[in-house]
């Protein structure tokens, strides 16, 4: 595998603005139909296709299937959708059993040097013959040349992007916050102001659904975001940790959680029992005045909303350095790959084809939320909206951080968020402490 230092691979991180997505038009070679394969003959049979799950995407995917056994008559679409949690599992038995034709990738970046060890299963898996080589497919043409360069693993082209999502934002209802005469925070200090303001007035600030674990993990990418602005940045803590210059019990890696443990403190009650998907009704209702959440579920909490009041997104102020908290962190949302060993390739990459024709690709951004990864799509008003957020692409966290398969389940993020009561039993130092103890065991 080529690996590249980090400096490189971090910068190449970089281009994925939607700025760029929109100067790339000059790059991406974009024709107005879906095209052929490379693979030839008739699509037919059936074609099993399993995802990770949410709301939008789901519903997204849902209508290009339809299109697709539309058009194509003769295939069935046997479409399935996993949670997070489970869909690893999942995925790993159905390649196994042979029962699955395309998925979605994982953690699909090269990883630098110094963590070469911990190269993820999916990239692996595409290293060793496991997934298509899709590089010379001509549905390929219709996307950014930015996004591919990133998501390339050794040279070569694994993968279609589904999109763009941004995983640091903060939803809030405008009519609440002009009720209590609150601006928009650019600063932590100031969103202090706002969560203070609301509880003397007896409304709850934050909304999240802790049952499912990971979308209080958003108020810790929110929280690294602000530390750690630019990708240099986070890119130095990782190389940090894993070369023992750095300790996640130093000041700004801890103030992280403490950021995080204070948005917790100031979220509804007992939501470590609250799913993710009781969020946007609740929002709606207005038991609480904002919610981190990503770009991804806008849909869904448009639809709850339903027009009862007007509300906006703003980037998870941090710092309270403003320009530290002006942009959002993102990544390229769900990689669909084929598998190598497919009982049906003609129909597998026929449906990546279709899926990449820009006139069902618009279709599917508009449905699934996702900023879009061709150039030339229409963004939906929301995403317009935010567009001064987007102007400068920074990856979240999540993209630049690699976890050391040795090190313990504390150490995993490695911001120990899950620790925080009332997910689990610590305070923010402690939460640190086990994450390091956790993380330095594995060297």
């Amino acid at each position: 595998m080529a690996t590249k230092k980090p400096a490189k691979a971090l910068v190449r991180r970089s281009l994925i603005g939607a700025t760029a997505l929109v100067t790339a038009s000059i790059l991406a070679a974009c024709s107005g139909g879906g095209g052929a394969t490379s693979d030839g003959g008739k699509p037919t049979g059936e074609l099993q296709i399993l995802v990770s799950s949410a709301d939008s995407s789901d519903a997204a995917f849902k209508a290009i299937n339809a299109g697709f056994e539309k058009e194509y008559p003769d295939v069935k679409v046997t479409f399935s959708s996993v949670s997070n949690d489970n869909y690893p599992a999942t995925k790993s038995s159905r390649l196994t059993a042979g029962n699955v034709d395309i998925i979605v990738v994982k953690n699909f970046v090269e990883v630098p040097d110094f963590a070469k060890e911990s190269t993820s299963d999916d990239v692996l898996l595409a290293l060793t013959g496991g997934l298509l080589d899709l590089t010379k497919e001509p549905f390929l043409s219709h996307y950014a040349k930015s996004v591919l360069d990133f998501q390339q693993i050794d040279g070569k082209q694994f993968a279609v992007p589904t999109g763009l999502s941004y995983s640091t934002g903060v939803y809030y209802n405008k009519a609440l916050f002009q009720q209590y005469g609150l601006a928009v925070p650019t600063t932590w200090s100031e969103l202090e102001n706002v969560m203070n303001t609301l509880k003397t007035n007896g409304q709850t600030p934050f909304g999240i659904g802790g049952k499912d674990t990971w979308p209080a993990g958003l108020a810790m990418l929110g929280a690294v975001g602000g530390t750690y602005p630019r990708a240099i940045d986070k890119g130095t803590l990782v190389e940090g940790l894993w070369k023992g210059t750095a300790s996640l019990t130093d000041a700004e890696p801890q103030s992280i959680l403490e950021r995080t443990e204070t948005i917790f403190q100031n979220a509804q009650s007992n939501f470590a029992g609250t799913g993710y998907d009781e969020i946007p009704a609740g929002f709606a209702a207005g038991k609480y005045a904002m919610t981190v959440d990503g770009t991804w579920n806008e849909p869904t909490i448009k639809a709850a909303v339903n027009g009862a009041f007007d509300y906006g997104y703003f980037p998870f102020p941090a710092s309270d350095t403003a320009s530290d908290n002006a942009f959002l962190n993102g990544k390229i949302e769900l990689q669909l790959a084929a598998a190598a060993h497919t009982k049906n390739k003609t129909a597998a990459l026929a449906w990546l084809d279709y899926f990449s024709n820009p006139k069902n690709y618009a279709t599917f951004v508009e449905k699934s939320g996702f900023s879009p990864a061709q150039p030339n799509i229409a963004a939906t008003p929301f995403l317009d909206s935010i567009k001064d957020y987007t102007s400068t692409f920074e990856p979240a966290w999540d993209t630049v951080w690699v976890a050391n398969n040795q090190a313990g389940q504390d150490a995993v993020y490695p911001f120990n968020y899950p620790a925080l009561t009332p997910l689990g039993s610590d305070s923010a130092k402690q939460a640190a402490e086990a994450a390091q103890s956790a993380w330095k065991a594995a060297f």
